[in-house]
């Protein structure tokens, strides 16, 4: 190595021993656009396009630039703005440079991750898919919605494009109620009533609040919804699971379990399909008031019942017991993350000073929207319109179970977005049933899946699943059931 490949300290000097960038090399030629960009965005441009060339590891650290009189001619632009560049990326430490030792890719800046990846949940290269929980998401109405959107946006005043209440937009907070004693029967004060980002953070919310008083278990139904255990888990909160029978959770586990909190589906039982029965009602309720205890309503699909009126919700017989929650998840879509919390007044100011700490309130134009929806009859209109589908796609999946399993027998009342199937045991065992489904192409979930405490659960007994049926069109369904059965017979 010669004495000029060698700084004063004796290391090697990187701007000696660099490979410079080149005119025709890919990272060269990434600059071309940006010297063509126009001449009031150039500058940004050309520094933009060197930093993300750093970023990506195009320019590799250590890699010298050209001088700025030669890279200005090779562009096309001028020296001023090759120097500009180079003085801003230096500054933010992308590039290191010295006197009389030109510019070269600092070693503080490491290429960047993968673009970002999609983790929403999906089932690719299915025939059919009856994992339960997704609406149609194809009877969105988009054109009622961007109506409302563009009359929200001509008449909102700026004030409500602050910071919100963080109990939500008082105009909403006031349709909800409205809506919610109509169609569900609740004792609704719009003081009490908190907007939030879907059911899920209405039950961290009440996981931090019930954390706060001093609970650290909350029972949950057993079968029930897997997310239970993580959401209160975040909370500081562990679960319990609590049997079900034909009426509800039953009274003798639950009061032995020592809990006193407890999160239900009464009008329509995730995921076995049963109402809780009026004398069960009446004791859970009885229950909560004895140990001064708290019902979680979880309402998911209380608005679509098939066969007569919805049977009105638990929290209209006792609201200082029963804190209720619902969404448009079902009605609507679940990516809106739109849903509301009430909550008995001995919890509301810590459900609220939870909810301004976690966001500072949900985003004021989306409250706006679904206010004026709810208030113009859309939203009505809508839940109509998703009972009309789903009922028949119900009615669909019920006659091609019969056509199909010869013995299979659908339990639950008639409503929601799913069914509980039980095959006979010839089908079985479970296992193997499901593997064999599967590798046919059809997505399904066993009842099993919703079981916390899965000890003597009998694999090789009757296959019992659990088919979602809201998002698949009729002839989907139909083909999906048949080609289920030509699996199980193989």
């Amino acid at each position: 190595m010669t004495s000029s490949e060698t700084n004063r300290s004796g290391t090697p000097d990187p701007a000696a021993t660099a490979r410079p960038v080149r005119p025709g090399s890919p990272a060269w030629e990434l600059l071309l656009p940006a010297a063509s960009a126009p001449a009031r965005t150039r500058g940004r441009s050309l520094q933009a396009a060197l930093r993300e060339a750093v970023r990506t590891g195009r320019l590799a650290p250590g890699t010298r630039l050209p001088s700025s009189r030669d890279l200005a001619a090779d562009l096309g632009v001028s020296r001023g703005l090759v120097t500009e560049a180079y003085e801003q990326l230096t500054a933010e430490g992308y590039l290191r440079s010295g006197r009389g030792a030109g510019t070269w890719v600092g070693d503080a800046v490491r290429a960047a991750p993968p673009r970002a990846r999609d983790l929403a949940p999906r089932s690719p290269g299915v025939h059919a898919d009856f994992v339960a929980g997704t609406p149609d998401l194809s009877l969105f109405p988009r054109s009622a919605w961007a109506a409302a959107q563009r009359a929200v946006l001509a008449e909102l005043p700026h004030q409500d494009l602050g910071y919100p209440d963080p109990r939500g937009l008082p105009q909403l907070r006031t349709a909800l109620a409205e809506l919610l004693a109509r169609r569900r029967g609740v004792v609704a004060d719009p003081e009490r009533i908190v907007v939030v980002s879907g059911v899920a953070q209405a039950t961290t919310l009440l996981g931090f609040a019930l954390h706060a008083r001093g609970l650290r278990t909350v029972g949950v139904e057993d079968p029930g919804s897997p997310q239970h255990d993580a959401l209160y888990a975040s909370a500081g909160v562990r679960t319990v699971p609590l049997p079900l029978d034909e009426e509800g959770i039953v009274p003798g586990p639950l009061r032995d379990s020592g809990v006193r909190a407890v999160v239900t589906t009464p009008s329509h039982q995730f995921p076995t399909g049963i109402a809780y029965s009026a004398r069960r009602r009446t004791e859970l309720l009885d229950w909560a008031r004895s140990v001064d205890g708290l019902v979680l309503e979880d309402d998911y699909d209380g608005d679509f019942r098939y066969d007569r009126a919805p049977v009105g919700a638990l929290q209209g017989l006792d609201p200082e017991h029963v804190a209720y929650t619902g969404s448009v998840s079902k009605s609507l879509a679940p990516g809106l993350r739109l849903g509301w919390l009430l909550v008995p007044e001995s919890l509301a100011d810590e459900v609220v000073e939870r909810k301004r700490t976690m966001d500072l309130g949900h985003p004021t134009l989306d409250q706006a929207l679904f206010a004026r929806f709810v208030e113009h009859g859309d939203y009505d209109r809508q839940l109509r319109r998703c009972q009309r589908a789903y009922r028949e796609r119900r009615d669909v999946l019920v006659a091609a179970l019969k056509e199909h399993f010869p013995g299979a027998e659908v339990a639950g009342i008639a409503a929601g977005l799913h069914v509980i199937a039980a095959l006979p045991r010839r089908y079985g065992p479970q296992q193997d049933f499901l593997a064999r489904v599967a590798a046919s192409g059809v997505a399904v979930r066993p009842l099993s899946d919703y079981t916390h405490a899965r000890a003597g659960h009998d694999e090789a007994g009757a296959v019992r699943l659990v088919l979602g049926y809201a998002h698949l069109a009729p002839a989907r369904i139909r083909a999906g059931v048949r080609l289920m059965a030509r699996a199980a017979k193989a």
